[in-house]
């Protein structure tokens, strides 16, 4: 019997060294094996129960290395606010308090990215999500965000002219809905505010649900 040659068709998806030629596998891949290292650091920072400046300093070093996930949600928001906190070369006791406990929300049972995927089909947000508008609109906030504390944000919308509304009602224009925290809204404080804004849907006013990853996008 004659030798035969087998050609595969569309190739093995493999280069030379037996590495995937998809670029967009490598770089998911990649991205997965970093955020998996975050949590590990995240968990060891935590693990004594404090949060040094030099481990905080470490961290925003850690993370401005990670070219392959710097520009991904919710590490990029993460990056930010922990330098914003080391702006004046140290933390303050009340910005210790709070990355310790962004830190534990992160490093628990789901990752930022799980969170960050989890979130559109847990809570009712207005679909398709609208443009930020911030100058003359009225903001109102609930739950807890990757970008800092409440005030935090809060002050990030005054600063590009916006309103800030303790509670939804008809004028107010965004109802922002902070990632962590948020898959248990329906049983939660905040719930209340985000079951209040459906209503007021119900009756006509504009006001849009949207996530802190989509109000991130505009700032």
């Amino acid at each position: 019997m004659p030798d035969r040659t087998y050609i595969l068709k569309g190739g093995s998806g493999l280069d030379e060294d037996g590495q995937p030629l998809n670029r967009r596998f490598n770089a998911a891949r990649l991205a997965d094996r970093t955020v998996d290292e975050l949590l590990g650091i995240c968990k060891g920072m935590i693990s004594d129960g404090v949060i040094t400046d030099g481990e905080a300093d470490f961290l925003v070093r850690w993370i401005e290395q990670q070219r392959a996930v710097i520009a991904e949600w919710p590490v990029k928001t993460l990056a930010e606010r922990i330098a914003r906190m080391m702006e004046d070369q140290k933390i303050e006791e009340q910005e210790r308090q709070e990355l310790f406990e962004l830190l534990s929300e992160i490093s628990g049972s789901r990752s930022p990215q799980d969170v960050a995927k989890n979130l559109s089909t847990v809570l009712p947000l207005t679909k398709p999500a609208p443009d930020i508008v911030f100058q003359d609109r009225a903001f109102c906030f609930t739950g807890k965000f990757f970008y800092g504390t409440r005030a935090a944000c809060q002050q990030v919308v005054i600063a590009r002219g916006g309103l800030i509304h303790k509670n939804p009602i008809l004028d107010t224009r965004y109802l922002v809905i902070g990632t962590l925290g948020s898959t248990d809204w329906l049983h939660s404080t905040h719930g209340r505010k985000i079951g209040y804004a459906m209503e007021l849907n119900r009756k006509g006013s504009p006001l849009a649900l949207v996530c802190e990853e989509h109000w991130t996008k505009y700032l």
